[in-house]
């Protein structure tokens, strides 16, 4: 943080009479989470959800908004009170053998996580450029090399950036929902009205979930909370967890409707006449002729944005999942290089990269009760968060949210091994 943020911030928390401008000073954190809820996985997942079943799984967004809403709060609010980052808490309550486990589940969640943001950048500089997705693959390591490099300068610079990146993204989608054809009504219907009609349509359920609530993003706001602005007493403590809880509130809703955007665009530019439509790249080519040039450009221009930011935003939480469990730093360029790796992979042996996208995010929605659970644990845990120890109506609702998701892992497990699932269509 900048000496003049931090300066900002400081008056704000002691109370002193100050503009609504240095309430800005905290907008950051949430901010640089929330775009892993937009990240090319969610491009993936949504436009496979509108193409096909149109608007009924909208709800499905709603609900996973909400529940990520809650548990990002938690996490920030943990780095707050406990002045250690999730992960580090992990390490030091659990015994070894579960944290070595909780570990190792967790780097496989963090390589599916840049599986999807990589590989989402790269098809945004291949259908922009003309070029082979593996040379997109290239421009991609390159910009998030320079994006990493602004760390050195504090998390401001970051969060700038990001920040900008997220509002861009959102901007695009202001215009496709413009120019795209929406059924208002059956949209506002199915936001709150769950449906699903066979077992394919659970699958991306699943995967709409493990692209929302992402076990990285549960892990980083803790960190980016620790020590940003450390709390002098009581009373400051309590005012930045509420200014926390607000920023929370307003980056996952800006998040979460630019994510029912997606399905309502794909629904109403594609569920008519071309549910077919799975990929990005038919997405985009597909969008020329129904929407007009200026969609196709818009919706390459948000990947590419989105792609970027949630790729270096991946490889910090990385850093801080291994050092936080394991004590371990490697550096920056050689994280990026291992998780890297399998993006690059998947191109070479031809593998279809949305569908891979789309999968990645199954396995995220799989890994995502490690984090849910051991968030829980915590901050109900007067001895960790003190005053700031959950309700029982925040507890209720944080384990209510972990419940849909193991519901809905295990659903598809099952499903996924041929076993009938009563009231579930087959796909």
């Amino acid at each position: 943080m900048t000496g003049r943020t931090e300066r900002t911030a400081r008056a704000v928390l002691a109370g002193e009479r100050v503009s609504w401008r240095a309430y800005l000073s905290f907008l950051g954190p949430a901010l640089v989470a929330s775009i892993a809820y937009i990240d090319p996985g969610n491009f993936a997942t949504n436009i496979q959800a509108g193409a096909r079943y149109g608007y009924s799984l909208l709800w499905v967004v709603v609900l996973a908004n909400v529940i990520a809403m809650l548990f990002q709060a938690l996490s920030a609010k943990l780095g707050i009170v406990a002045g250690r980052n999730l992960a580090e808490l992990c390490r030091a309550e659990f015994p070894e053998p579960v944290v070595f486990a909780m570990w190792i589940a967790s780097e496989i969640a963090a390589m599916a996580t840049d599986l999807a943001e990589f590989l989402g950048g790269a098809i945004g500089f291949s259908l922009l450029l003309g070029l082979p997705l593996i040379w997109g693959m290239v421009l991609v390591a390159v910009l998030i090399w320079g994006l990493l490099a602004l760390e050195k300068q504090g998390f401001r610079p970051i969060e700038i950036v990001v920040g900008g990146l997220v509002g861009a993204i959102a901007l695009c989608y202001v215009i496709e929902i413009v120019l795209t054809p929406v059924d208002w009504r059956a949209a506002a219907f199915h936001s709150v009205a769950p449906q699903l009609a066979d077992a394919q349509a659970l699958m991306l359920a699943v995967g709409i979930i493990g692209a929302t609530v992402m076990p990285h993003a549960v892990f980083l706001h803790s960190s980016l909370t620790q020590d940003r602005t450390p709390a002098h007493n009581a009373e400051e403590r309590r005012r930045l967890v509420r200014l926390s809880n607000l920023e929370v509130v307003i980056a996952l809703s800006l998040a979460g409707v630019t994510n029912m955007a997606m399905v309502v665009m794909a629904s109403g530019a594609f569920h008519a006449g071309h549910p077919e439509v799975a990929e990005i790249e038919s997405a985009f080519h597909t969008l020329t002729p129904l929407l007009g040039s200026l969609a196709a450009a818009v919706f390459l221009i948000s990947l590419l944005a989105s792609g970027v930011a949630s790729s270096a935003v991946g490889t910090m939480a990385g850093q801080v999942i291994m050092q936080g469990f394991v004590g371990f730093r490697i550096p920056v360029w050689l994280r990026r290089l291992v998780t890297m790796t399998p993006a690059f992979l998947v191109v070479a042996r031809g593998v279809d990269a949305t569908q891979a996208l789309v999968l990645s995010q199954v396995v995220l929605s799989l890994a995502l009760p490690i984090p849910m659970i051991a968030l829980i644990l915590f901050t109900r845990r007067v001895d960790i968060m003190g005053v700031h120890v959950n309700s029982r109506l925040t507890d209720g609702a944080a384990i209510a949210g972990a419940a849909i998701v193991l519901a809905l892992n295990a659903v598809l497990v099952l499903a996924t091994l041929g076993v009938a699932i009563p009231g579930l269509p087959a796909g």
